[in-house]
């Protein structure tokens, strides 16, 4: 006889209990992975935004709303600004890395820090660049996570024994001719590369484009971790960590 209301019928019932089963067993592997790493993993996975671009995914470019007149002669010393442009885009002036790591409960991750604390300078004459030195201090090195960033500053690079980078050219880059006002240019810089206290003659990618009294350049490096006397950083949330990475920069130029 039927019976008045409604019935869900025992196939359907052990269905949804399956199914909510199964919710509960992924939301506690989600959770229990978190505390495995320290909450790092929940953070990740539902809250961390996107990473940025790298710098060789599209030319360089002025920043919105900065215009600098340009000098009489474009001959001279330039200098890196620390005042134009903005982190929160990063359209400021820095150098930074980006690397490949693997972390507990959640995989594959792209690492990236920064840091806006550069200083330098550079000569232009006609088309030749020259006396590149650019100093960056390593201590400044800011990501998306400050677990990692305390980690640096005790192993891998360990800034708080090797608090800066440096790159000075050893030899002229000619353009052959000074670019036109907004084009793009790509050059190489040959220089010798202070890391972690070790010192290497490295080719550097470049990019550049001029607007009236600001240069805009950004570069990027392949470093191996070993030739520079170090690893990857290690802990409880990091599985793994590529035996090499990019060293990125973005500088922004005024005439002295």
């Amino acid at each position: 006889m039927a019976t008045s209301g409604s019935h869900t019928p025992p196939t359907t019932a052990k269905r949804s209990r399956t199914t909510r089963n199964i919710l509960i067993a992924a939301v506690a592997v989600v959770v229990l992975g978190g505390v495995a790493v320290g909450g790092y993993g929940v953070w990740y996975l539902f809250l961390r935004p996107g990473g940025p671009a790298a710098v060789d995914v599209a030319p360089p470019a002025i920043p919105s709303g900065v215009a600098v007149a340009a000098p009489a002669s474009m001959d001279g010393t330039w200098q890196v600004s620390d005042t134009l442009g903005s982190m929160d885009n990063f359209t400021a002036s820095w150098a930074g890395y980006r690397v490949k790591e693997q972390l507990g409960g959640i995989g594959a991750n792209t690492a990236v820090g920064r840091t806006p604390k550069v200083t330098g300078s550079m000569t232009l004459t006609g088309a030749v660049i020259d006396n590149v030195q650019i100093t960056a201090d390593l201590t400044a090195l800011a990501s998306d996570a400050p677990e990692r960033d305390g980690q640096l500053r005790r192993q891998a690079i360990n800034t708080d024994q090797f608090p800066t980078a440096f790159f000075k050219s050893i030899q002229p880059v000619n353009l052959g001719a000074l670019p036109a006002d907004g084009a793009t240019v790509s050059a190489t810089a040959r220089g010798a590369l202070t890391l972690h206290g070790v010192t290497r003659t490295v080719d550097v990618a470049l990019q550049a484009v001029r607007q009236g009294g600001l240069i805009v350049v950004t570069g990027s490096l392949s470093v191996t971790f070993a030739d520079y006397g170090f690893q990857g950083p290690t802990s409880f949330a990091v599985l793994s960590v590529e035996d090499h990475g990019v060293m990125e920069l973005h500088l922004l130029f005024t005439h002295a």
